[in-house]
């Protein structure tokens, strides 16, 4: 009977590791949400400190946005390249060092070179980590599991983020909300250096280690040629030479990208993997959810403490209903219905539920519409945007082999990162141009025409989740979960 013993305690030694390595991971997937809320609360600080535009306001959101999307590629090949140890060490290396250079910002356009860093380095690290909890876990249970906490990690950094942002911002400066980022890369690199297992060496192909640079600057000039059109749309409007020329550039770049990726030997973005109907469409969905999401910060961030007069600490905490309902929402009910469920029947009502909370925000009152207007639309959209992400990162890797996890780990985040990028440009042009045009035609104080261009822009917001509820109904034809889909169970590795 003793001889019993040994097997059981070496089987819960992995299980463990594999919780403690989960640990880690979801602090650097901490770290990256909490810094997008941190700088949302501090935006309006910034902007007055630096003087930024309205129109320049969003790069602060967009630079960073727009580097993590388009480098993400990069960022999932490196770490299958080298391994994902030290991807995610290197990552959060970097992310540290580029949030103190932010915090040190003299000017606008310094503090937006910083938080384009800061994304360059989470490109390396957010599919490091979500290719990790991809290996790691593969019985369905656990993976549901594993994949609740990693969707919940972005509630609970951006209730961290709302809070730190707003007592950082109000008692100390917007600075200390880049310089928070230090202390916590330094704690998940030490955890890491110890609860990860060191990989074994990666075989390569002959001819080592290729990346698609030209697919690289077709895509970023594209994406990039889009986000400044549609700020420079903000002075000069939608029909001037500028913004046609640039929308015609993003068309061009874009189409020569997709044309090149055919062909090019090692595509930046391997088709096999985005044309799968699942995981496209979760891919176009999560993307599309995220795109509004970004909006509601940028809205409400302004609304509340431009309209409604909030300090930057009131502004956090009234933020907070919106993370909680996502971590509510994500553990009570989606983390336990994934397993059982296909992935669109949870995916198209949580983001038709979220429109109708973003529909609501289309109707906010100049003034001490808190109660009767943002708290439930909070509610509604951080309890459908949680129906929505889950499943849609759970499919994102779901079938693919181990040795591709990073890649499409990468394209999973791209398709957020990408989708909120465009969309704080997008939303943010819209409540600019919306609150011109009413001060235009109506005159009046400039309080009742910045809630005019927010409510635009929401409406603008709930089209694109009753669109993301489209494809989700549409594309995404994976049934109930059934078994493991990708790697083998085993303590943390790669």
């Amino acid at each position: 009977m003793m001889s019993a013993l040994p097997a059981p305690r070496a089987s819960e030694a992995r299980v463990s590791n594999r919780w403690t390595a989960l640990a880690f991971m979801a602090l650097a997937q901490l770290m990256i949400a909490l810094d997008a809320t941190v700088v949302s609360i501090a935006l309006p600080s910034a902007q007055r400190a630096l003087g930024a535009s309205v129109a320049d306001r969003q790069w602060v959101l967009t630079a960073y946005a727009l580097a993590f999307g388009c480098l993400l590629l990069l960022g999932g090949r490196v770490s299958d390249a080298i391994g994902r140890k030290p991807a995610f060490l290197i990552g959060l290396a970097g992310f540290a060092t580029a949030s103190a250079l932010g915090g040190a910002a003299p000017t606008f356009w310094a503090l937006a070179a910083a938080r384009a860093a800061q994304g360059a380095f989470a490109a390396l690290l957010a599919p490091t980590v979500l290719s990790l909890v991809a290996v790691t876990f593969t019985e369905p249970r656990e993976r549901a599991k594993a994949f609740a906490i990693y969707g919940t990690i972005a509630g609970t950094g951006a209730a961290v983020g709302l809070v730190v942002g707003g007592v950082v911002t109000q008692y100390l400066t917007w600075r200390g909300c880049l310089y928070v980022n230090v202390p916590i890369a330094l704690a998940a690199a030490m955890g890491g250096w110890l609860a990860l297992r060191t990989p074994s060496p990666m075989p390569h192909r002959r001819g080592g280690f290729r990346f698609d640079v030209l697919g690289l600057v077709l895509a970023t000039g594209g994406l990039a040629s889009l986000v400044i059109a549609c700020s420079q749309a903000v002075t000069v409007g939608w029909g001037s030479v500028t913004v046609l020329s640039l929308l015609g550039l993003c068309v061009a770049l874009l189409a020569l990208f997709v044309v090149w990726e055919t062909r090019c030997e090692a595509p930046l973005v391997p088709f096999s993997i985005v044309l799968d109907r699942t995981r496209g469409g979760a891919y176009l969905a999560a993307g599309l959810a995220v795109a509004s999401m970004s909006g509601v910060y940028l809205i409400l961030t302004y609304y509340l403490q431009e309209v409604l007069g909030y300090t930057p600490l009131q502004a956090g905490l009234a933020f907070l209903p919106l993370p909680a309902a996502t971590q509510l929402v994500s553990w009570t009910v989606v983390s336990r219905l994934v397993p059982h469920l296909p992935p669109r029947a949870l995916m198209a009502p949580g983001a038709l539920v979220a429109a109708l909370g973003m529909g609501i925000l289309t109707l906010i009152p100049g003034g001490g519409g808190y109660l009767t207007h943002v708290l439930p639309a909070e509610v509604l959209l951080g309890g459908g945007i949680s129906a929505v992400m889950v499943p849609a990162f759970s499919v994102a890797t779901l079938g693919l082999d181990p040795r591709q996890a990073g890649v499409g780990s990468a394209l999973a985040n791209a398709s957020t990162q990408i989708g909120g990028s465009l969309g704080a440009a997008v939303l943010n042009t819209t409540a600019a141009a919306a609150t011109a045009g009413f001060l235009v035609l109506h005159g009046g104080a400039a309080a009742g025409a910045l809630v005019h261009g927010f409510a635009v822009a929401a409406g603008y917001g709930a089209a694109m989740l009753t669109a993301a509820a489209l494809v989700a109904a549409l594309l995404i034809n994976a049934g109930r979960p059934a078994q493991p889909s990708v790697g083998t169970a085993g303590g943390a590795s790669r």
